[in-house]
């Protein structure tokens, strides 16, 4: 990477403060960073305070003068990025009783326009346009966009600083009328009533927890909705939604590891909720309805990669609980959709999806495609009494289609190819899924992506993302943004490792808590093993992840400094220890059960603290480069943390440069406009290209014979 020696880097005073967890003792020169009052200053920035707004600002100068050289490749990267992006797409329409529904945007437009038809060819109505909402906030995002059922109102959630309080209103559609009221501090979204007069909606409490469900009747003040649901423990979330039926509002309470569920039926929402089971630890279940039954997706009775089971809507509770989709150990079942007469379901094994279509009587066939890395989503449909289903396909090589499939008759209809303005060859790239050995002899799946003409010689850059927690399955998906990587002849690579559920839950299960480790050693062992087999060299590589992947990347660079050429820390998740021993924290109690508890528990303190990133940077070793992203009012992963992380890199490490591109006006996800997003990706590209020296390399033609 090019260097300007002549840049100071801005020195973050050192204020030590003492901790003592369970007898042992630790020094944070940093902890100063933390805002007493950060949950103001999530919903206003303005109020930070001073010496805190000093040092991001210097921060933010740095940053701009340091990548000053980078400016013009910027601009490249994200010409490119907008080239791929045809401005003006539209979605496949969906029908929903008297319309079709769409979501489409104009050329230029950062935001999208949602709109209805009543058939094709009919005048379009505009019922949300996001640019005009968006007036002159500096930052903007779009919760909820809920139609009634009647299809005359729409209830829509805003946020305007970034720190995810939505602000709830209801709109006349035939006339463009607000209602007066204005609900503040909700998660977004609502759930309809059936006769359109009410809906229900999730509140969050002053430290950003999605604790309370309210009922809201269209005209009354909402200081005066109707609590239906509050939850206690601090350790779970709460969300709402109706189940495919549109007969049920389903409350559904969690963590991640233990789950809980309540209904209530929409046609009578003043009734009161009904528990389906208890929630019971360790053990997850989803619902959703057909008829009199519902169908329940759990890892119960030690399913560890789940089944579907069925319980009557008149006794829901585990007693009667019948297996309807027994488990099917190393088949993971991600998720299923029911219809009256069909039920939809995608599961996968070994990392590679599948649809699996089917009726009640146990008749099903398969939808799956020959490409060795790619992904599938069902979007249900409208209506629920149909045997149509809507699913689409991509791959890292292959723009997004979108099929329309009949359930009867099995026929696909095409509806949309994802376009390419500037032209896409998928016939330059080779996609392959290749597999790493961890030192445990796990075999970990890689999706590796390049140019057949990118040399395999291990003389070519490489880029390894990965993530690996919560059990969370990053599909190898196609994306406009990487391309101008690959194109210029470095390697893209996805590892899945432990602490994701590519292979399943289990893969989920060994890299967490106590196991957590294995996660930042596959990672390392991923890189290794791409070298190894002649992709890359050592030190020729660029770790990415963002939040939970920024804790990764940030420990694997601990364990192996001289592996990586660079890291790409987006709001990274660093400080793990003095967060998760945190409890006014939004996330914190939430997330006991994914890290452990060091509050109450000095084994697990002791877990935590061997990996925690900020806790364990190699005192004098020479680190890559490193580039972290931070946003001001993210909740989720707090400013402080790559804050106090690039300032506790540069006091203890050598190498560098060390820099934080800090956004002042948003939160976790950075910018919500999608043009404001491709320029924070340019920037970490900008960064990554630099390192690999290919800052004025010609990206491949796609439209050359």
């Amino acid at each position: 990477m090019k260097r300007q020696e002549e840049l100071t880097a801005p020195v973050a005073e050192k204020r030590p403060v003492e901790i003592v967890q369970h007898e042992i003792k630790r020094i944070d020169n940093y902890a100063w960073l933390r805002d007493d009052n950060w949950q103001q200053v999530l919903r206003d920035p303005s109020l930070l305070r001073e010496d805190i707004r000093e040092q991001l600002e210097a921060e933010v100068e740095y940053y701009k003068d340091s990548t000053s050289h980078l400016e013009e490749l910027r601009e490249t990267l994200f010409a490119e990025m907008r080239g791929r992006t045809k401005e003006d797409a539209s979605s496949v329409p969906m029908r929903d009783g008297p319309y079709e529904y769409y979501v489409r945007y104009r050329e230029g437009g950062e935001y999208p326009v949602y709109a209805r038809r009543t058939e094709e060819n009919a005048p379009e109505e505009v019922i949300f346009d996001g640019d005009k909402e968006r007036g002159d906030s500096k930052f903007f995002d779009i919760g909820g966009i809920d139609t009634s059922p009647d299809h005359k109102l729409l209830a829509y959630g805003t946020d305007r600083v970034g720190s995810e309080y939505y602000d709830l209103r209801i709109r006349d559609l035939a006339t463009g009328d607000e209602y007066d009221e204005t609900i503040p501090s909700t998660d977004g979204g609502v759930v309809w009533a059936t006769d359109s007069k009410s809906f229900f909606y999730v509140e969050r409490d002053d430290n950003q927890r999605p604790k309370r469900v309210k009922h809201h009747l269209l005209g009354a003040d909402p200081a005066s909705d109707r609590l239906i649901y509050e939850e206690e423990d601090d350790a779970m979330f709460i969300g709402i939604g109706d189940t495919s039926s549109e007969k049920y509002l389903i409350v559904s309470i969690g963590n991640g590891v233990t789950s809980e569920n309540h209904f209530l039926p929409l046609d009578d929402p003043m009734a009161e909720l009904t528990l389906i089971a208890p929630r019971v630890h360790d053990q997850l279940y989803d619902v959703d309805h057909r008829g009199d039954l519902f169908y329940i997706q759990t890892n119960a009775g030690d399913a560890v990669d789940f089944k579907i089971v069925t319980a009557p809507v008149d006794n829901p509770d585990r007693e009667n609980w019948t297996d309807w989709l027994p488990h099917r150990p190393g088949t993971y079942l991600s998720y299923f959709v029911p219809f009256k007469d069909y039920i939809v379901r995608v599961e996968r094994s070994d990392a590679v999806p599948r649809i699996v279509v089917g009726d009640y009587d146990g008749n099903e066939h398969t939808i799956s495609f020959d490409e060795g890395a790619y992904s599938l989503g069902v979007h249900g449909w409208g209506e629920f009494d149909t045997n149509m289903v809507r699913f689409s396909y991509e791959s890292p090589s292959t723009p997004e289609k979108t099929f329309d499939y009949n359930m009867e008759s099995r026929e696909r209809t095409l509806r949309k190819t994802q376009e390419v303005p500037s032209g896409h060859n998928p016939d330059l790239y080779v996609v392959e899924m290749i597999e790493a050995e961890a030192r445990d002899g796990a075999k970990i799946p890689i999706m590796v992506m390049r140019l057949k003409t990118t040399p395999m010689d291990g003389s070519a850059p490489l880029m390894l993302y990965g993530y690996g927690s919560y059990g969370a399955y990053i599909s190898d998906s196609f994306s406009t943004s990487i391309l101008s990587l690959v194109d210029r002849g470095a390697i893209y690579a996805l590892a899945h490792i432990r602490g994701g559920s590519a292979k399943g839950r289990q893969w989920y299960l060994d890299g967490k808590l106590d196991k957590k480790e294995n996660t930042f050693r596959d990672f390392n062992d991923s890189a290794y093993a791409l070298i190894e087999k002649g992709y890359t060299s050592k030190g020729n590589i660029v770790a990415y992840g963002g939040s939970a992947g920024g804790l990764l990347v940030g420990a694997a660079v601990n364990l192996d400094p001289e592996l990586y050429g660079g890291i790409l820390g987006a709001v990274p998740f660093v400080d793990v220890i003095n967060t998760i021993s945190d409890d006014t924290l939004p996330l914190t109690p939430p997330e006991w059960d994914e890290w452990g508890n060091p509050i109450t528990s000095a084994e697990e303190y002791g877990w935590i603290a061997k990996y925690s990133p900020y806790d364990n940077i190699k005192q004098g070793a020479a680190y890559p480069p490193i580039l972290a992203t931070g946003g001001l009012t993210d909740y989720r992963v707090t400013y402080w943390e790559p804050a106090k992380w690039i300032a506790r890199l540069r006091e203890e490490a050598t190498g560098g440069p060390f820099l934080l591109r800090m956004n002042m006006a948003a939160g976790h996800g950075g910018s919500a406009a999608r043009f404001e997003r491709m320029e924070e990706r340019a920037h970490l590209y900008a960064f990554a290209l630099d390192i690999f020296g290919l800052t004025d390399a010609t990206p491949v033609d796609h439209k050359a014979e």
